[in-house]
């Protein structure tokens, strides 16, 4: 027996995946309220204040407003299910910290290698210094759009 999705299932499903990255990172400016609640380390108050303070221009912005409820651990907890990517090619140093796990020598590293030409130059320079499984961490906080 085959199951059928209907036109408002298909939609549901399409609202959905457009706010999960392709690495499963929800994307803070378009996930919805009841996603949000999903993420570790939200509380209403901080849901509340990332829906009505939204579009964030970047990671920084984000990392503001929710400073204002949720202290420096909190907010990596949080990055763990939520973020906002950030340019390899011109984030600024404190946008890089922003990535969970993230220290000033391997902050250090993703800016040495810049410009980045493509993903696969990211992978190859910083996995001179951390595993495979790390490389594919870090990775999903990034971009080079």
């Amino acid at each position: 027996m085959t199951t059928r999705l209907y036109p408002i299932a298909i939609a549901a499903v399409l609202a959905f995946a457009s706010t999960v990255q392709a690495d499963g990172l929800l994307d803070a400016n378009s996930a919805s309220a009841e996603e949000l609640a999903a993420v570790g380390g939200l509380d209403e108050a901080a849901i509340a204040l990332i829906l009505e303070e939204r579009p964030y221009a970047g990671i920084i912005d984000l990392d503001e407003a929710l400073s204002e409820t949720l202290n420096v651990e909190q907010r990596a907890q949080v990055y763990a299910g939520m973020f906002l990517r950030i340019n390899l090619n011109t984030a600024t140093r404190d946008e890089i910290m922003t990535i969970p796990g993230m220290d000033r020598r391997m902050a250090h590293e993703f800016e040495e290698y810049r410009p980045y030409t493509s993903m696969e130059q990211f992978r190859r320079e910083i996995g001179k210094y951390v595993d495979e499984k790390e490389v594919a961490r870090l990775e999903m906080y990034v971009t080079l759009d």
